[in-house]
């Protein structure tokens, strides 16, 4: 088992030589929120091949309310309905035996049913229907309750500056948003899927506010070493390729 290192995460900022996107979309108002939690506790989560990624010895969960924009398959217009929704996925940081780090999704809430069901069948990600709502004046206003959950409606409140920054190759910003790869398992195959996707490295600015909620990762079991997120970061529009899963 390879851990990666920094040539190779930056390498995975490069275009995917010789492969076509199947897919295009864009990603917007994106609020990053994460918590630390025990390298060992996330190690037990994960598939077969996998391994908990760490930075500085320290491993993260993170909580990523965004805007959905223009979804398409290669060769066909957006659909202004079908196209545009909202997504809130919870994830942690991984990389496989060669070194290729990653994200791990452990569930993805989308307002859109359609999406919930093309990500579960294309891509084997724990998509599910949520009512999600936002509204923007001086600040983003998010708010996500899962359907047939029974648990109440949970805001995040963020606000996108103009002192947009890169991340510098090293730090904790680079190994929590330059992320180019996801994985995935498929169950029945008793496979790990892989996706590469590509965009220009995000431009993100740090917040300091209150408004922000763990609960997403309760949902899926996961417990936080503290209820205090340790890092939260918005950062401006991307636009995507996406390439085809393989597995592996």
């Amino acid at each position: 088992m390879v851990t990666p290192s920094l040539d190779q995460r930056d390498s995975m900022r490069i275009y995917p030589k010789g492969e076509s996107p199947v897919m295009y979309q864009r990603w917007e108002k994106l609020l990053f929120l994460h918590w630390e939690m025990d390298p060992e506790a996330i190690q037990k989560t994960l598939p077969s091949g996998l391994y908990v990624d760490t930075h500085e010895g320290k491993a993260y969960v993170g909580i990523v309310p965004f805007y959905m924009r223009g979804v398409r398959p290669r060769r066909f217009p957006a659909v202004p309905y079908l196209s545009n929704f909202l997504e809130c996925n919870v994830r942690t940081y991984v990389h496989d035996e060669r070194g290729v780090p990653g994200v791990w999704f452990y569930s993805l809430d989308t307002n859109r049913w359609i999406a919930c069901k093309i990500g579960r069948k294309v891509f084997q990600l724990p998509y599910f229907w949520a009512e999600v709502e936002s509204e923007t004046d001086e600040k983003i206003k998010y708010s996500l309750r899962r359907r047939r959950s029974g648990i109440d409606k949970i805001s995040y409140s963020y606000r996108l500056g103009s002192d947009l920054q890169v991340s510098e190759i090293g730090s904790l910003e680079f190994f929590l948003l330059e992320r180019y790869m996801l994985y995935t398992y498929a169950s029945k195959k008793e496979k790990l899927i892989t996706c590469r996707v590509h965009h220009d490295p995000y431009r993100f600015c740090l917040q300091d506010g209150t408004e922000w909620n763990s609960m997403p990762c309760s949902w899926n079991g996961l417990s936080l070493l503290s209820e205090d997120a340790v890092h939260a970061c918005a950062a401006n529009s991307v636009s995507v390729s996406i390439f085809a899963p393989k597995s592996q």
